[in-house]
């Protein structure tokens, strides 16, 4: 099977994604141990499913010879490194479900000094994205409304979660 820089990007993408959700498990763990409760995790599975079928479907559909928009996938990559400041500025917090423990503080370094959801932000980006640095308008318009839909709720969740919290500290 041959295969173009949209599959070798999409392998790349996927190898990433594995190393953080190895690094969220091993958040999530600690956190548990921790006495930490997990909320909204019925919706978990579904979040899992769409970033799996996006990648799928981007190295599956877009074809081997497609044309790469290189501003379009540079500027994936600079969400990359957006993403990256997110994840460290959440340290040991940052985990790919909606867990929280009582009495940590709320984070507000990094780009969380500037908005409360820095991650989903940059997912709701980085979905559409990088299917249309490969031209594949229709990956980037139906996966972009599926995630916009699945963060909607997921942000409700994690609003939900925290709520007690601000109120505790006084935010």
């Amino acid at each position: 099977m041959s295969i173009g820089i949209a599959q070798i990007v999409v392998l790349l993408v996927a190898v990433q994604r594995l190393a953080e959700v190895a690094y969220a498990q091993r958040n999530t763990r600690r956190l548990f141990a921790e006495g930490a409760t997990e909320h909204g995790a019925r919706h978990y599975p579904l979040i899992v499913g769409l970033h799996a079928a996006w990648l799928a479907a981007i190295f599956f559909a877009v074809p081997i010879d497609a044309p790469v928009v290189w501003t379009l996938l540079g500027a994936y990559l600079l969400l990359q490194a957006a993403r990256v400041w997110t994840i460290a500025s959440l340290g040991r917090y940052w985990t790919t479900r909606v867990v929280t423990l009582a009495h940590a503080p709320l984070v507000r370094r990094g780009p969380y000094r500037f908005m409360r959801h820095p991650n989903y932000a940059i997912v709701a980006l980085e979905i559409p994205l990088l299917p249309l640095a490969f031209a594949a308008w229709e990956l980037a318009l139906g996966f972009g409304a599926a995630n916009l839909l699945v963060l909607a709720h997921r942000i409700r969740v994690e609003e939900n979660a925290l709520a007690s919290r601000v109120t505790a500290k006084g935010r």
